[in-house]
């Protein structure tokens, strides 16, 4: 099983990769859709044989929660503001990668001198959730779209969440709702606001804020 948990992490990192390089945004959605779905199984493997009730519906409202519904909701809003593309980000699309791979080898170097607990030591677990955070960083900072730092936005809290995960043993299943539940209404409320520029611009671009005046 930890051969399956260090392979799925792999490739929630490697769509780590895909979300920075591609200006696509249906891809962009699809990347972070595929993180979710493949954190909402870690439980399961982190568990492994020791399942109750708790990680199989921890599992489902992951996987439904990331993997579907917010996603459903980003290509609805897409759709709706009749944008597939990102077209003149803040940071182009190799420059991304290249710091993308440049975070996560140095989470990676980083991680080395943590004081973790042993289990924790020779696992690529806390690089990889570094990896996620400072990957939803760039794409905030980088991308122009709102829905683009909205997924920004998301892969940071994945990258929350797998440390979260550190704790599964020990943390409530409370508090792990409570990150679902963070999702969901944060979701929400940057959807009004995807829906707010929307209007009043005739655009997703963000850059078109600096226009406002009391």
């Amino acid at each position: 099983m930890n051969d399956i948990f260090h392979l799925l992490i792999g490739l929630v990192v490697g769509l780590n990769l895909l979300a920075l390089g591609t200006g696509r945004l249906p891809v962009l959605i699809q990347a972070v859709a595929g993180q979710g779905v493949l954190l909402g199984l870690l439980p399961l493997i982190l568990k492994y044989p020791h399942w109750d009730w708790q990680i199989t519906l921890l599992t489902l409202a992951t996987i439904a929660g990331k993997g579907f519904f917010i996603p459903f909701l980003l290509n609805r809003a897409m759709r709706t503001a009749n944008i597939s593309r990102e077209m003149e980000p803040f940071i182009g699309y190799i420059p991304s990668l290249l710091l993308g791979a440049t975070a996560t080898i140095m989470a990676v170097v980083v991680t080395r001198h943590l004081p973790l607990l042993p289990e924790h030591a020779g696992s690529f677990h806390v690089p990889a959730a570094i990896a996620l955070i400072l990957t939803g960083f760039i794409l905030l900072i980088g991308r122009v779209k709102a829905i683009s730092q909205v997924c920004g936005y998301l892969i940071l809290e994945n990258g929350i969440y797998l440390f979260g995960l550190l704790l599964l043993h020990s943390t409530p299943m409370l508090v792990e709702f409570a990150i679902l539940l963070d999702i969901i209404v944060s979701v929400f409320v940057i959807g009004i606001i995807v829906n707010r520029i929307q209007r009043a611009f005739d655009s997703l671009d963000t850059r078109k804020l600096t226009t406002l005046h009391e």
